[in-house]
């Protein structure tokens, strides 16, 4: 409901003016979203709009957007397309590339879910200027951390990009993206469905998803995973 706004009734003109029969909705921003219960409100809405199997869902926003349209394009109709337009630094460099679905259950995050790739990912890093310094820096986390585990050289390479990285450079970000969708892509088409090899991205999650459920999500996502990964790199050196 930020982002709809935003961003959202632009998407959907956009397709009604080249012939598309659009239905739009919103959910309430934030973590606090991700549920069974959002995720019902939507698929209800869909069946009352009378979206069939030829549907096809366009996630527009950020990390929330993606994970949760993700779950309910992968459950209506036992499954339709989804195309995801991230709008976040973090939904563009990870969130929206992989096909990890899913919302966060009383026990922890992302419990409930599936795997559902998108048909596209369509990211225009020109949006990223709508959005405040601490978002667009939570995002980089994840960018460092594909470095951390793949390729030194992006790892250097997002240290030394950062001026321009905080300053929603569209240049720059574009090359970040691309670069760390490359090295997740080559990971998830190693291991789609995380039986082995995937779980090298998990770097920081562990401990992040924790941190982020006993905050209960007062603490954002990419800070969550930095606290995360920081301590599994202790952890790590002690073992």
């Amino acid at each position: 409901d930020r982002v709809g706004p935003i961003h959202g009734a632009l998407v959907a003109q956009t397709l009604v003016d080249v012939g598309h029969d659009v239905t739009f909705l919103t959910f309430p921003e934030g973590e606090a979203s991700k549920t069974r219960k959002a995720w019902s409100i939507l698929t209800d809405e869909m069946l009352e709009a009378g979206l069939g199997r030829d549907c096809v869902v366009v996630a527009v926003g950020g990390g929330v957007a993606t994970d949760l349209a993700g779950f309910v394009a992968a459950t209506y109709m036992r499954g339709v397309p989804i195309v995801q337009v991230p709008t976040s630094t973090l939904a563009m460099i990870d969130a929206s590339v992989g096909g990890k679905t899913g919302v966060d259950v009383r026990v922890g995050k992302n419990l409930v879910g599936a795997f559902h790739a998108p048909r596209a990912v369509v990211a225009d890093t020109s949006v990223l200027a709508t959005l405040d310094a601490t978002n667009r820096s939570e995002g980089l986390v994840e960018a460092l951390k594909h470095g951390a585990i793949l390729d030194e050289a992006h790892f250097t390479a997002v240290v030394e990009a950062g001026h321009s990285l905080a300053k929603s450079d569209p240049d720059a970000w574009a090359e970040c993206v691309a670069a760390s969708v490359r090295l997740k892509a080559d990971v998830v088409a190693q291991d789609e469905f995380e039986a082995g090899f995937r779980q090298i991205l998990n770097f920081g999650h562990t401990i992040g998803h924790a941190i982020e459920a006993a905050a209960d999500y007062r603490i954002g996502h990419g800070r969550a995973v930095a606290y995360g990964m920081i301590a599994e790199a202790r952890l790590g050196e002690r073992l």
